[in-house]
């Protein structure tokens, strides 16, 4: 069965558990060419397991966390926290994933680390219902809210389009290292929502954004120096349509996968292919491609392929 045929029969209903995920199948969608075990990689893209041990996976295949986090450094996780939804829902990030990303930070010798994000639902229901919070709590890090604008700062993007300036929260601009956990997920006005998109969750002024070109004030967005310093995407349950919020677990695609990337733009383009578009067709991620913010070719680039 071609692959469209196969999403466009198997959508509605969630997509089986490990039928996305044959490995051949996973070879086409991300095609890279074939590199030294040893190089550097592109992308990294890990499948079949649960969240947690899919990133033990991952991180490990780029160095482990000590590749990105210092001893005595302050780290920053920036999940989507966006809906007062449960994590079976596919709303917000899983949960047992932020968890387990905590962990390596403090494994690997970070003195804090923080997650906040600036929701759409009532943050305290997001921070609650989501799982979240309990999971951050656990880890020993510790949970901002994001609600207050006092706590965002006004900055300058430099040769943006639409977006000159931005208000961003204090603790990307204070952090010594920030990691990008978005969740992979459709979106009615942007098509889907992916590592460059979980930016609007870090500034207070995203009503410019939406009503001066929602998809170039994503891209410029990530023209800003202080970018992640490590992207890991959330695919284990892809809201497949009704996004970003979501209506009901039919909307879900059991994709159990995880990627992990230091260029945004590349770890978006191959969450584009495993929703069945173009990366090219998702504006903010062409656009940020054509900024030269990331790449774009999947065919170009150096994909390390790990299934459980």
């Amino acid at each position: 069965m071609k692959r469209r045929n196969f999403l466009r029969s198997s959508a509605g209903a969630g997509l089986a558990a490990g039928a996305f995920l044959s490995f051949g199948r996973y070879d086409k969608l991300l095609a890279g060419k074939p590199i030294p075990a040893a190089a550097n990689y592109d992308l990294v893209a890990v499948m079949g397991g649960e969240p947690a041990a899919m990133f033990d996976m991952g991180i490990q295949a780029l160095g482990g966390m000590g590749t990105f986090v210092a001893k005595g450094q302050k780290v920053l996780v920036k999940p989507n926290i966006g809906w007062d939804v449960v994590p079976e829902k596919g709303g917000n990030t899983n949960p047992a994933l932020v968890k387990r990303i905590i962990e390596h930070c403090f494994r690997a010798g970070a003195k804090e680390v923080y997650v906040f994000d600036n929701t759409c639902d009532n943050w305290i229901k997001c921070y609650q219902n989501s799982g979240i919070e309990k999971a951050v709590k656990d880890a020993g890090a510790k949970m901002v809210p994001g609600n207050s604008e006092s706590a965002y700062q006004e900055v300058t993007i430099p040769n943006g389009k639409k977006l000159q300036k931005a208000k961003v929260h204090e603790l990307v601009l204070s952090s010594d290292v920030f990691i990008n956990v978005p969740i992979l997920k459709n979106h009615s006005s942007t098509r889907m929502t992916g590592a460059l998109k979980n930016m609007m969750g870090v500034v207070w002024d995203r009503g410019y954004w939406h009503s001066n070109d929602l998809n170039q004030c994503i891209a410029d967005y990530a023209l800003y120096p202080k970018k992640p310093s490590l992207n890991v995407m959330d695919a284990y349950n892809v809201m497949m349509r009704n996004g970003p919020r979501g209506v009901s677990k039919e909307d879900i695609s059991n994709m159990k996968s995880l990627m992990l990337s230091t260029d945004w733009v590349a770890i978006d383009a191959a969450g584009a292919k495993m929703m069945g578009k173009e990366p090219a067709s998702i504006e903010h991620i062409a656009m940020a491609a054509a900024m030269g913010v990331g790449k774009i070719d999947l065919a170009t680039m150096n994909i390390h392929r790990m299934k459980m």
